[in-house]
């Protein structure tokens, strides 16, 4: 039996293509359904439930028939295609994610924020909002973690060890948990670990700053940080071991989330091919 592979492989000039892109402004890449994006395996690393079966697979065959799902005639191959074929080469480049969710936030406002930074300085930005609907695009890191900044809970710093952090979350206004996760690869195989669990809590004004205790990651211990440092430590944590780069290409290891792809579609697809006569 042949192995059914995905082909989201990177065409030739894409990625310098679409840097060059980002060096003149952010690149839209559309809004898609949560449904959409766990049809191409887009988000699902991030994901507390996942959507019903029979929503993902209405979500493939309007995939389909918008010709951005394509299986390719006479092979075991699919493409991911347009806008959304971009975002996923992008996220299966990316070493660490920034996971950012936020309560208290108005209408059309997104509660969470994906940040999957690439080597080049640039992020794949993922907005999520009540709806479920996830807003993409590619953008310099800088104004990807700018934008954030404005999104987190502000106030002036306050550093109190011997404040209880329970009792300031449930009196807060507005909260944030922002996670840093490095992604490695090896043999195919994909591991994840979480560098940081960064606590943000804004009450009266007052913005109080939480990270784990090393010697006791269940105990959250008060840092007494403003906004822009909480973002520097962000950018710290997330930061490639040589740095950000620039506009270069860079290639790092092969994801072993492409291979998940390919036999997971062709599936869906194929269930709404009609039988073949017998004869």
């Amino acid at each position: 039996m042949t192995e059914t592979q995905s082909d989201i492989g990177v065409p030739a000039g894409l990625i310098d293509a679409v840097l060059h892109l980002v060096s003149t402004g952010p690149v839209p890449l559309g809004g898609y359904s949560l449904a959409e994006m766990v049809a191409v395996d887009a988000v699902v690393d991030f994901l507390d439930e996942m959507p019903p079966e029979e929503a993902v697979d209405e979500a493939v065959r309007s995939l389909a028939a918008r010709q951005l799902l394509v299986a390719l005639p006479e092979t075991e191959r699919l493409q991911v295609r347009g806008d959304l074929g971009i975002a996923v080469v992008f996220q299966q480049r990316a070493r660490s994610v920034i996971d950012a969710r936020v309560t208290g936030t108005e209408s059309g406002q997104p509660w969470r924020t994906l940040l999957l930074p690439q080597p080049e300085g640039v992020a794949l930005e993922v907005l999520i909002d009540a709806l479920g609907v996830h807003e993409l695009s590619l953008r310099e890191i800088d104004d990807a973690l700018r934008r954030l900044r404005e999104r987190l809970p502000n106030g002036d710093p306050r550093r109190d060890p011997a404040v209880d952090p329970d009792k300031v979350l449930g009196a807060a206004e507005r909260t944030a948990l922002v996670t840093v996760t490095d992604y490695s690869a090896s043999a195919g195989a994909e591991t994840a670990e979480v560098r940081a669990d960064i606590v943000l809590a804004a009450q009266n004004d007052r913005l109080y700053v939480f990270t784990r205790d090393p010697e006791n990651p269940q105990r959250l211990v008060s840092q007494g940080l403003d906004e822009r440092e909480v973002i520097e430590l962000v950018r710290s944590l997330a930061e490639p071991d040589g740095g950000w780069g620039t506009h270069a290409t860079v290639e790092p290891a092969p994801s072993g989330r492409i291979a998940k792809l390919g036999t997971t579609i062709m599936r869906r697809l194929r269930r709404d091919q009609p039988a073949a006569a017998s004869s």
